[in-house]
């Protein structure tokens, strides 16, 4: 369970707070009393959920690039933070194609920015590192990959993931050696949805930009399977994680954050799903000659379920409503703060 009065009054940085699944952390800490700070590139989509939030009001925002390991470090020195939650990344396969040494320089140097800086600063605190399911050498037998699988990666942006995963393995065993109190975990989670993701080459905000402008939605990869999850999902893990490593129950390394088994859906039954709640008509367009992304994908969760007691509350199909419900709500001009808010609320209530 996410306890208030653990996050009350804590110093926390998110790294990526101007991103969907940052913007969502941000106002759950805020609501839950923390001191919340962010470390972030400006949004970069329009309209943004960092925006439509007013989370610059909200909460202490540094807009800088974590490959400026300078201003970095004179905002860690600012905030003094107990926990960081570190999403700052490239997060896109299809942008890890078009923009791959800036995908490597990210999300690998990113991350040794970060951490390097809090071993110089002789830093006391718990560090979650959020990854992805793609960190692992896929296969694609059907199987569902477990935190002991071998690391991998075809495309430019898995890769990178791994390399991350290799980087957050690396500096736990400096803090160990060096004796400092720094506790490294990674946290690797499923495909995201839900309310206020704007991105580009994304399923949901695709069929989303094609229902507002009564286009037809259209489909590149009907038949790939995903562990799709509502964004509060592993925000819940994430959030729990970091209690569990700073009370001293959980003493590994890393957890997978995805949805029940039976939960692995392809891209087509994503699509027919939300058109239920918001109708419109689709088409199969494959492509020729596209870049690789992975025909099948599944997480094991048993990990975090046994070691943690974190459990996933909202199946498939009420992700599926609740994501939906966001954006009719905003497309009718609703207080999407106080949406949100109740979001959150009601996915709390749940526990």
């Amino acid at each position: 369970m996410v306890l208030k009065g653990f996050w009350n009054n804590k110093n926390v940085l998110i790294t990526g707070h101007t991103g969907f699944k940052g913007s969502w952390l941000s106002l759950w800490l805020n609501s839950l009393g923390s001191k919340v700070y962010g470390y972030s590139l400006a949004p970069n989509t329009s309209p943004s959920l960092y925006h439509q939030l007013n989370l610059e009001k909200a909460i202490d925002s540094k807009i800088g690039d974590i490959c400026d390991k300078k201003l970095m470090k004179k905002y860690i020195n600012y905030c003094s933070p107990e926990i960081i939650f570190h999403l700052a990344a490239q997060p896109l396969v299809l942008s890890g194609y078009e923009e791959t040494y800036n995908t490597w320089n990210t999300n690998v140097m990113g991350t040794v920015n970060l951490l390097e800086t809090l071993r110089e600063n002789q830093s006391e605190c718990t560090v979650v590192v959020i990854t992805t399911d793609k960190v692992y050498e896929n296969l694609e037998t059907g199987r569902f990959y477990s935190e002991k699988d071998r690391l991998g990666g075809k495309d430019p942006y898995s890769a990178s993931k791994s390399g991350t995963e290799l980087v957050v393995q690396s500096y736990r065993n400096i803090f160990h050696q060096e004796g400092q109190n720094v506790n490294v975990v990674s946290a690797r989670a499923g495909n995201v949805i839900g309310g206020g993701d704007w991105a580009e080459n994304r399923l949901i905000p695709d069929i989303i930009r094609a229902l507002e402008c009564e286009r037809t939605v259209g489909v590149r990869n009907q038949n790939s399977i995903r562990p799709w999850q509502h964004v509060l999902e592993p925000l819940s893990g994430y959030l729990l994680l970091a209690q569990k490593v700073e009370d001293r129950s959980f003493l590994g390394d890393t957890l997978n954050f995805g949805p029940n088994d039976l939960d692995a859906k392809s891209v087509i039954d994503v699509v027919k799903a939300a058109l239920k709640s918001w109708p419109g008509n689709y088409s199969l367009n494959p492509q020729e000659n596209a870049p690789n992304e992975a025909g099948l994908l599944m997480l094991s969760i048993k990990n975090a379920q046994r070691e943690i007691g974190w459990f996933p509350k909202w199946d498939f199909d009420k992700a599926i409503i609740r994501t939906m419900d966001w954006y009719k709500a905003n497309n009718d001009n609703k207080d999407m703060l106080d949406f949100s808010f109740k979001q959150i609320k009601e996915y709390e209530d749940e526990y």
